[in-house]
């Protein structure tokens, strides 16, 4: 099975954050696999940068210089993505963490996030310790 990575677990990874579990940390440098980003990730991260309730040593054009060089895939938007939403219950309130889990439930991947809210989604996730 194939990874999404979600916001927080893409950012940790190209800091070295030792917020990363070592679980997540083994799943993304398994090369065995495909490593998705969503461009809903982006999306988010440009939000905050702009609200600046995020800071980064990077510009944001980087991040996807980063993230290409180190084998992640970006994850486009498509209209079964937004699709899905609507039948997402309402356990995450967050659009851009939905939006993700509908990308995975759609597409049939594990999602790599330290976030237990999504445990109540019909996805399998990455994490441990």
């Amino acid at each position: 099975m194939s990874y999404l990575l979600d916001t927080h677990a893409f950012l940790w990874f190209l800091n070295g954050s030792e917020e990363l579990s070592k679980n997540a940390r083994q799943a993304i440098e398994d090369n065995t696999k495909l490593k998705y980003v969503s461009i809903v990730s982006f999306w988010e991260i440009a939000i905050k940068l702009s609200l600046k309730k995020l800071e980064l040593a990077t510009s944001h054009k980087e991040l996807l210089t980063q993230a290409i060089k180190n084998g992640f895939e970006i994850l486009p938007l498509t209209f079964d993505h937004s699709a899905g939403i609507i039948s997402l219950e309402f356990h995450h309130k967050d659009p851009f963490d939905r939006m993700i889990i509908s990308q995975a439930i759609t597409e049939n991947l594990q999602i790599i996030t330290k976030d237990e809210k999504f445990d109540l989604y019909p996805v399998s996730l990455i994490w441990g310790k």
